[in-house]
């Protein structure tokens, strides 16, 4: 009997000590997109808040003083036309005020295509839009695979695009997801990272924004990744702002050779950058975790604990409160959705995931759970 009431100590103790560390570390769905504006493009004012709940972000100008800002948006609940989804805000001011999120359409994209993600938006042909995106035929098995490619749609409004069909870029070995797309010098670029940041970035060029050719990657170390958005600074300047433990930039007068990293004094990742005049900058990036208006704290919280963690291939839940069937969604730290299903069984396959951090949620009935864990 002693045996037993230690025992159960020992369980709450245990979910008591995951539910402190998972209510620590905020899902994706709770990290908002920030704005910051700067007189140079390197040190930027104390960021506040663009959008909650959202990641990914493309700003662009688009006719003279509207800015056009495209996103991944985690507004619930779960399965409406703002979950997950692209959507788009804009700016008549040249950034000072925007519209409400409303998610895109894509008219003619065929059904069999995972949604659209990662969005990166391009100005050709006037005032015509093209979005980049990461999608597949199908969706891939054990995480995102060689079957992830880029694609495009357009638009005259920024909220109706026509699908384009046939891949922009398409890598036999490795998913293409992060896109960023831009024209300079005569001709569209495009790059995406190969995978850790020490692995660089691929990068292809293009006469049409439409068929892509691969040219030299682009080299990196730990410390950068290339995970953002090309920005033009001038004729002769192309930059890009990545990721890192700072956001930071590199220089480019043609595209294939770069001048080195510059970091800014912004912490957060995925950022977006456009100059809005002479000295004026302003950037969106996924900034630190926040309570966001995703209503999840309307839900109860499920008492589990998930391990090994770190593991390599198979996460295992455990639940005191025998979970007989739960939908679960596994996502990356900038909030992209990698991996969905229902189980009920208490592990699931995290095997083809890159290494890193992730974050799991998982649901059954009106309870849901958050968890972080290392993929190795």
């Amino acid at each position: 009997m002693l045996y037993f009431c230690l025992m159960k100590k020992l369980l709450l103790l245990a979910l008591l000590l995951n539910a402190v560390l998972t209510h620590a570390q905020s899902p994706p769905w709770e990290r908002p997109l920030r704005m910051a504006w700067s007189s140079d493009g390197k040190t930027f004012d104390p960021p506040t808040i663009f959008q909650d709940s959202s990641g990914v972000p493309c700003m662009i100008r688009w006719k003279g003083d509207t800015l056009i800002c495209a996103f991944q948006w985690f507004r619930l609940p779960q399965n409406t036309p703002s979950w997950d989804r692209v959507a788009v805000k804009f700016s008549y001011d040249s950034g000072l005020t925007w519209t409400a999120p409303t998610p895109i359409v894509v008219n003619g994209l065929p059904a069999n295509y995972q949604r659209p993600f990662d969005p990166t938006l391009t100005v050709f042909g006037g005032d015509s839009l093209r979005i980049y995106f990461s999608s597949s035929e199908g969706m891939p098995t054990g995480g995102l695979n060689e079957i992830v490619n880029c694609y495009s749609a357009k638009s005259h409004d920024g909220v109706h695009f026509t699908f384009e069909p046939i891949a922009r870029v398409d890598h036999l070995s490795k998913p293409l997801i992060d896109p960023a797309v831009i024209y300079f010098n005569n001709g569209w670029h495009y790059t995406a990272p190969v995978g850790a940041p020490q692995e660089g970035a691929h990068h292809y060029v293009s006469p049409d924004g439409l068929n892509f050719s691969p040219v030299p990657s682009i080299p990196s170390d730990n410390q950068h990744n290339w995970t953002g958005n090309l920005m033009l600074r001038n004729e002769t300047e192309l930059r890009f702002y990545g990721s890192g433990p700072f956001i930071w930039y590199n220089a480019s007068p043609n595209g294939g050779q770069w001048n080195g990293f510059v970091n800014t004094n912004v912490q957060g990742g995925d950022p977006s950058v456009v100059q809005v005049s002479a000295n004026s900058f302003l950037m969106v990036f996924v900034g630190k975790p926040y309570a966001s208006g995703t209503e999840d704290n309307d839900f109860p919280l499920i008492a589990a604990k998930v391990f090994p963690n770190p593991t390599s291939n198979t996460l295992h839940l455990f639940s005191a409160e025998n979970l007989t069937e739960y939908e679960y969604a596994i996502f990356n730290p900038d909030g992209r959705m990698l991996k969905e299903g229902r189980t009920s069984v208490n592990y699931m396959s995290v095997e083809g995931l890159p290494n890193g951090f992730y974050f799991l949620k998982i649901r059954s009935g009106e309870k849901i759970g958050f968890f972080r864990f290392l993929k190795n």
